[in-house]
């Protein structure tokens, strides 16, 4: 069984519609339920920043399953320089990308400790390293799930559960480059070593990795074509 948070467009849309012809998938999105034709996956509305919301959706599906993939999309920015920042705005960006991420694998945990396996993907991004302009509160949130993965590797792995991130670059979905101007995406393909962005199927192969690997655990893997 797979977990999606946050299906609604993006990453987690792009991964929910891969998985569905495959296995038993669960998604789960804010306000706007995606559209989609085929009727096989499960679709709930859950506020991931609410955890008796996130507690709701966990009483709705399933988990009598051996095997809980929980992968981590639900995930919003707000970009402005710190200092013309909305508080509150920068506020519910940490409390969407990392509190979110906790509700939703908090929920998901005790199963998978009594189940001695479970696989727990969270989706960082390379600003969390590199330092861009204007995404203070989104670079916080995002570096956040590095110390986030490491501690519960700890606590989880001799449970055969494994958590780590996916520092992804710049990608043509998700919070990518397919709204930046033309002349813009230009100068960010200079600073890529193979000078293109993300093609989404690399986004799979990483996923199903860390899926199909035992050991790996605790880890931020670079998905940025090298960008640093």
């Amino acid at each position: 069984m797979i977990i999606i948070s946050g299906v609604s467009r993006g990453i987690g849309k792009f991964l929910y519609d891969w998985y569905i012809e495959m296995e038993e998938i669960w998604g789960t999105y804010y306000n706007t339920q995606p559209t989609s034709n085929n009727s096989k996956g499960n679709l709930l509305q859950v506020d991931v920043c609410d955890y008796s919301s996130v507690e709701k959706f966990y009483h709705n599906i399933p988990l009598d399953k051996k095997k809980i993939t929980l992968i981590n999309c639900a995930g919003i920015t707000d970009n402005s320089f710190a200092h013309k920042s909305d508080p509150n705005l920068w506020k519910r960006v940490i409390e969407t990308n990392i509190i979110g991420t906790y509700h939703m694998t908090r929920v998901v945990l005790p199963i998978m400790r009594e189940n001695n396996y479970g696989r727990i993907i969270n989706f960082s991004s390379v600003v969390a390293q590199k330092g861009t302009s204007g995404v203070s509160a989104y670079a916080a949130s995002k570096s956040a799930l590095w110390g986030f993965a490491k501690s519960l590797a700890q606590e989880n792995g001799s449970k055969g559960i494994t958590i780590n991130n996916i520092n992804l670059g710049y990608a043509s979905i998700g919070m990518g480059v397919d709204k930046v101007p033309l002349k813009y995406q230009i100068a960010l393909k200079e600073q890529i070593p193979s000078k293109t962005f993300c093609d989404p199927s690399e986004i799979i192969k990483t996923v199903d990795y860390l899926r199909e690997n035992n050991y790996l655990n605790g880890v931020s893997i670079d998905l940025s074509g090298g960008l640093v």
